[in-house]
């Protein structure tokens, strides 16, 4: 039961399903600029936009900067092997089917089940914020009422006045809408998140081009705060300034990193993916980290730390509440932000969507899943029935939970599978020497190993309730192999 348990996928095998067995795969319309564009549409978003001002008020002060830079280090280390393996094994699934062919069926199913929790969960979560933002929209640009309370809001959870939630209305309407978008097909798809990435990274340009001349150095004096701790308005504490403040900003500014490792899960409808897949992954984490560094750089220097402590202007209209603070004559630069904030949620969800059903794609197609996820449509070519099912799953939680349950749970989701993608470049050098590498990864087993260690240390700093749900999410995760996967794997079938 052992050797099945930890048996590997051959690269044949990997390399061959790439073709179904009545000779359809999905269709190859992505190039590098696609890739990048779909990288930087799954970035720049919540993170930018929010986090940011987060991790400056509780954590680092202007150091947030170097946060960012830490918290980047970690991920261009991942990305380095991701761009090994998705230039070698251009096939969707993404870790899961890196970690399927290096180290086995059942941590194979692990990290595809852990990738429900960056994927799927994220989507909802970040279609939560959207709906939190339509009401700024709506009132602040359009001069219209606020969708009411309990129609934005989960059942768990009430107003200060008393109102209670019914259903969030406005999640369920963006992640359906987008789902839907992903079943018309990839590439309409890749052309409205480059539509998107275009608006959002033209507005970044302004805020740093104009805001840089508002900034006053009095806000980044000292760049780096003396260490001391921060209580926050709702009672609780927090390490700022120092070494410890700048990695507590790293570990909270690594969410606006997540998602440039959702390009390698379109491998299999690049056009050239041993080219295409790590110039798009590289490319993209590069071009965010510039932007993000300079974002940082001026949002800091715009308003003192204390601005962004005021739950009144905090949260997530910081960078709109901020301009208008600093920057008076640029309403309409606030209000940009607004809408560049909206198209940047829907951007996140669109590659986050693509990213789980390309997962499930490759589950299903193992045996891993039922069929249905890796049925493809006779005339779009897209596994538009995993689409369906996944658009359920994340629409229940998008409507009916609200979005502070999951806190850190897709962060571990995603370094967990950082580590895991690391190690696989170590394991596949030794077991298949020979095998094509368009693009190498530098100085291994050196980097890959660096990359598992800063991405454990940031898992190390998410602390013991994240730990615990991540394990109560891995227990049902092995019911459900241990239930259905295992009886059903196709490569037990063919031992």
């Amino acid at each position: 039961m052992a050797n099945k348990l930890f048996a590997t996928k051959s690269l044949e095998r990997i390399m061959a399903s790439g073709t179904d067995e009545r000779g359809h795969s999905m269709k190859r319309t992505l190039t590098s600029w696609s890739l990048i564009a779909l990288g930087i549409g799954a970035i720049i978003g919540a993170g930018l936009f929010v986090r940011t001002a987060a991790a400056a008020a509780q954590s680092a002060g202007p150091a947030v900067t170097i946060g960012f830079l830490i918290a980047a280090l970690g991920c261009a280390l991942a990305g380095l092997c991701y761009a090994e393996l998705s230039s070698s094994i251009p096939i969707s699934g993404s870790a899961y089917t890196y970690t399927y062919a290096t180290m086995g069926e059942l941590l194979a199913w692990v990290i595809g089940w852990d990738l429900v929790l960056e994927y799927a969960v994220g989507a909802a979560t970040v279609g939560i914020a959207w709906s939190e933002y339509l009401n700024n929209f709506l009132v602040e640009i359009m001069g219209m009422a606020p969708v009411p309370y309990e129609w934005c809001h989960s059942p768990f959870q009430t107003s200060i006045d008393g109102v209670g939630g019914i259903m969030n209305l406005p999640a369920l309407f963006i992640v359906s809408i987008l789902s839907l978008l992903l079943i018309r097909g990839t590439q309409e798809s890749a052309l409205v998140n480059n539509l998107i990435v275009i608006v959002k990274v033209a507005i970044v340009v302004l805020i740093i081009a104009l805001g840089w001349g508002y900034i006053d150095i009095a806000n980044h004096t000292p760049y780096i705060p003396d260490a001391t701790t921060y209580v926050d308005y709702e009672g609780l504490t927090h390490n700022y300034g120092g070494l410890l403040g700048i990695l507590g900003a790293a570990g909270t500014v690594f969410f606006a990193f997540i998602g440039f490792d959702a390009v390698s899960t379109a491998a299999q409808e690049t056009k050239d993916p041993k080219r295409s897949m790590p110039i798009g992954i590289l490319g993209s984490l590069l071009i965010c980290t510039l932007l993000y560094v300079l974002f940082a750089h001026v949002l800091t220097g715009l308003v003192p730390v204390e601005f962004f402590r005021d739950p009144t202007k905090g949260g997530e209209a910081s960078v709109v509440a901020a301009i208008q603070e600093a920057m008076p004559g640029y309403s309409w630069l606030s209000k940009s932000v607004t809408v560049a904030i909206l198209a940047g949620f829907s951007s996140v969800i669109l590659v986050m969507l693509l990213g789980q059903s390309r997962v499930f794609y490759s589950m299903s197609r193992d045996g891993l899943l039922p069929g249905l996820f890796s049925e493809l449509h006779p005339k779009y070519k897209t596994p538009y029935k995993g689409n369906l099912a996944i658009l359920v799953l994340v629409a229940l939680f998008a409507a009916f939970v609200p979005g502070n349950v999951v806190g850190h749970m897709t962060s571990i989701g995603t370094l967990f599978a950082f580590m895991l993608v690391c190690l696989a470049v170590i394991i596949l050098r030794k077991t298949e020497p020979d095998l094509p590498r368009q693009f190498k990864t530098p100085f291994v087993p050196l980097v890959p190993i660096l990359g598992v260690i800063a991405c454990g240390a940031m898992i190390f700093g998410l602390g013991k309730e994240n730990w615990i749900r991540l394990g109560i999410w891995l227990a049902i995760g092995f019911v459900i192999y241990f239930g259905y996967s295992r009886k059903h794997s196709k490569l037990h079938k063919h031992d």
